[in-house]
């Protein structure tokens, strides 16, 4: 399937590879032309298949259709043009992006072995900005000195037999996080190493099953914006398993797909190649009554499968003994809950609303619970990380800066550019949540600049409060200030209504500042982007009195 060939040109599969030379695209083999070599006819025994049934013993192997059986991964041969496997690292090749696996921090130290040194000091500077990574999370940064354009970090999780599932599915979205980001930047090839570590004991066929499956559903939707994924590999043992497996998802004939077929695991994940629990998609529905025996099984058995409706019947009696009327009584049935929040939500409406008689919108609606706020940033989250909100990226409305003086990461927000260009308030609300969830994590800091930006046209109070809510606890005590420049009376005003009527936690932190060199005794200059409408404000309203602005750096000097 590899030649063998000089250490020099770092060819695919070779294990002698230098790692000192920069390759181009060209001079990594593609899988389509690859040799076929169909290893599953003869398997090689030093490689067992240990942590998957055989799905020929699975009621869910596959689908049948007449007298065969349906491929799950069919042959598609553009799909397959786009995959490459090399053993290297992945940061001695020309690509857009390459990947590196890391800790929640982003350490050096925790990265993956030689990416640090081969970029530079940059790299690490430019980590310790961007206030750490979430498991099953991602974020970009500069290369510095590799030949790559970017380089996409993320953090795999710890694994345990007693939580596969959850370990599997979060390392799958390492890998789909990674390719989102390549999509939101523009960028259209990668490099990705294995991103699981010795220290998270993450067995290593699971994991490939993991990355190569999770890499070709997502290539089936968004084909057209990646030119390459590149699978680097850097020992013997893990070329071999993606040697055997990538036949299985990356099919090159029908041959292959037909011994694909047979050999691939009984669970190969939903559409973005996560698993899929059948238990959890079962509404439960509320205990009954244990008189009512009867009763009891024909209502479960609706919501049963029928090869479970016996084994209900046998073990009734069995969960009777054990649950206690009196205590599961205890336990509020979710819907129910549900239904007295929107019942709640509903006198709220119907009611007097003095501040929406006034303009000031909805602020009527029942608080929230702390796991009821969970719940909801959590789904707001999840669905963030599923669209491409690049053109709200685009609109600068919200970006994040450097560190203020006291090393606290800071998120600008730029008053202006919302008021004149977001319309798609819901798009923008998870473009936000997005962007914050790494800041809301540790203290950190907010800069908003008010420079030539008028209150019409403004979110009201209402909207404001859904806003607060939806970020989270963490964020109301994880936020340290808010530096507020050119801050006018109406502002003001507006600041004073969402300390009475949304959050006083979060709108106290509000600190004024009237001019830019005010506002650099908190935040260094060279910390911020700031646009240059803002200057041209700051002297128009200051004056220019005892300063001096320098017209190609933008840096504002006292003057002597």
């Amino acid at each position: 399937m590899y030649r063998a060939g000089a250490a020099t040109t770092n060819r695919g599969g070779l294990p002698t590879d230098s790692g000192d030379s920069t390759l181009t695209l060209d001079q990594v083999p593609r899988w389509s032309d690859s040799e076929h070599r169909y290893l599953y006819e003869n398997e090689d025994p030093s490689f067992p298949n240990l942590y998957f049934p055989d799905p020929l013993t699975s009621a869910s192997g596959g689908e049948t259709s007449g007298n065969g059986m349906i491929s799950r991964f069919p042959v598609d041969h553009e799909i397959n043009s786009k995959i490459y496997l090399w053993r290297g690292d992945p940061w001695n090749l020309e690509v857009d992006a390459v990947v590196n696996s890391t800790n929640e921090n982003l350490d050096e130290a925790h990265s993956s072995p030689g990416l640090h040194a081969a970029a530079g000091p940059g790299l690490a500077e430019e980590c310790a900005t961007l206030g750490g990574c979430r498991t099953g999370m991602a974020k970009v940064t500069h290369a510095y000195d590799l030949p790559a354009r970017r380089v996409i970090h993320t953090v795999g999780p710890k694994y345990a037999v007693k939580y596969h599932t959850a370990a599997e599915n979060a390392l799958s979205h390492c890998y789909r996080s990674c390719l989102e980001l390549l999509v939101e930047n523009g960028l259209r090839s990668i490099a990705m190493g294995c991103i699981y570590t010795e220290t998270k004991n993450y067995p290593r066929e699971p994991a490939a099953h993991v990355a190569i499956r999770t890499v070709r559903r997502f290539l089936e939707k968004q084909k057209d914006k990646i030119e390459a994924v590149v699978f680097c590999t850097t020992t013997a043992s893990d070329t071999e398993i993606y040697k055997r497996l990538l036949p299985l998802y990356f099919p090159r004939d029908k041959q292959e797909e037909a011994i694909a077929i047979l050999k691939l695991p009984a669970d190969v994940g939903d559409e973005n190649g996560e698993t899929v629990i059948d238990e959890r998609k079962i509404r439960i529905k509320p205990l009954p009554n244990l008189k009512k025996t009867g009763s009891r099984i024909h209502e479960i058995s609706t919501d049963l499968p029928v090869s479970d409706i016996g084994l209900t019947r046998r073990d009734s009696s069995y969960l009777d003994s054990y649950l206690d009327p009196a205590f599961m009584s205890l336990i509020k049935d979710p819907d129910q809950r549900r239904r007295e929040q929107w019942e709640k939500a509903a006198e709220a409406r119907s009611g007097w609303n003095f501040a929406k008689m006034l303009g000031y919108g909805d602020l009527g609606g029942p608080p929230l619970s702390a796991a009821e706020e969970y719940s909801l940033h959590s789904r707001y989250l999840g669905k963030a990380n599923s669209l491409n909100l690049s053109e709200i990226a685009e609109m600068k409305i919200v970006y994040r800066g450097g560190v203020d003086n006291e090393g606290r990461p800071v998120m600008v927000v730029v008053g202006a550019h919302f008021l004149l260009r977001c319309l798609d308030l819901e798009r923008f609300v998870l473009y936000v949540v997005k962007e914050f969830e790494p800041l809301i994590q540790k203290p950190y800091t907010i800069v908003y600049f008010h420079s030539a930006a008028s209150l019409q046209m403004q979110p009201d109070l209402g909207w404001m409060k859904r806003l607060e809510q939806i970020l989270g606890r963490k964020h109301r005590h994880n936020l340290h200030a808010i530096y507020v420049l050119h801050p006018t009376f109406g502002l003001k005003a507006a600041i004073f209504g969402l300390q009475l009527l949304v959050d006083n936690m979060v709108w106290k932190k509000v600190v004024y500042v009237d001019r830019l060199l005010q506002l650099f005794r908190y935040v260094p200059r060279e910390q911020l982007t700031i646009p240059d409408f803002v200057f041209q404000h700051d002297l128009e309203v200051n004056g220019g009195k005892g300063v001096i602005v320098d017209p190609r750096t933008k840096y504002i000097y006292q003057r002597p």
